[in-house]
């Protein structure tokens, strides 16, 4: 279940590049939206946030957001983050308002445990998808999905279909595709390669001379 985090928000009338004089107040501009609901450009200190975003992932987190002035909270899902390429910090952050008693679609992350026997065998993991997409309401988000790999050989694959997720979870994303695979390595694939091609090279040959 996803945690809910308090977090104070404040009334912005800074817009487009206004917004860097915010930077001089720690703050973030953010804005707020959802159904029903006006969308409100607010701002948020970036320390608290970024604590926030240390402990908790984006898509699924549930924020308490108290807007300065107004006296009941707000519920809120963190919808997008927009980064500065080069500083690598947070530039703007979207924000969903939402009910706790609706269901939402949400963008959980996945953890891969232990390491697969086809890996220690001197395979290689391929990842495929490190989120998937589900819907359920706020309260039954898990923060994020553990899959054990231990089992994996070389050629085994997990798809989404084997993903085990809580009650009143429901994943978005189509069943079959392929979320990780165990490869063998490289060198052994192109040895294989070359075997083929010298046979059928061979093939050829005993061809022309008949």
């Amino acid at each position: 279940m996803s945690v809910s985090n308090v977090l104070t928000a404040y009334p912005r009338d800074i817009i487009g590049k206004a917004n860097r004089r915010l930077a001089g107040q720690n703050r973030i501009p953010a804005v707020v939206y959802g159904i029903g609901r006006e969308a409100i450009a607010i701002s948020i200190d970036r320390h608290d946030f970024e604590q926030l975003m240390v402990r908790h992932a984006a898509g699924s987190t549930i924020v308490e957001m108290q807007l300065e002035g107004d006296s009941k909270p707000v519920n809120a899902m963190i919808r997008e983050m927009q980064m500065n390429p080069v500083k690598d910090t947070i530039m703007h952050v979207d924000f969903l308002a939402i009910e706790m008693d609706k269901p939402v679609h949400a963008s959980v992350a996945l953890r891969l445990i232990s390491d697969p026997a086809g890996v220690k065998a001197g395979g290689i993991l391929t990842i495929n998808f490190h989120a998937i997409n589900v819907e359920a309401k706020p309260a039954n988000l898990p923060q994020f999905l553990e899959i054990d790999v231990a089992a994996l050989e070389i050629g085994d694959s997990l798809h989404v279909k084997d993903i085990a997720v809580p009650a009143g979870v429901t994943i978005l994303d189509d069943a079959e595709e392929v979320l990780c695979s165990v490869q063998a390595p490289r060198a052994e694939v192109e040895e294989e390669v070359a075997e083929v091609t010298e046979v059928e090279v061979i093939g050829e040959k005993a061809s022309v001379e008949e």
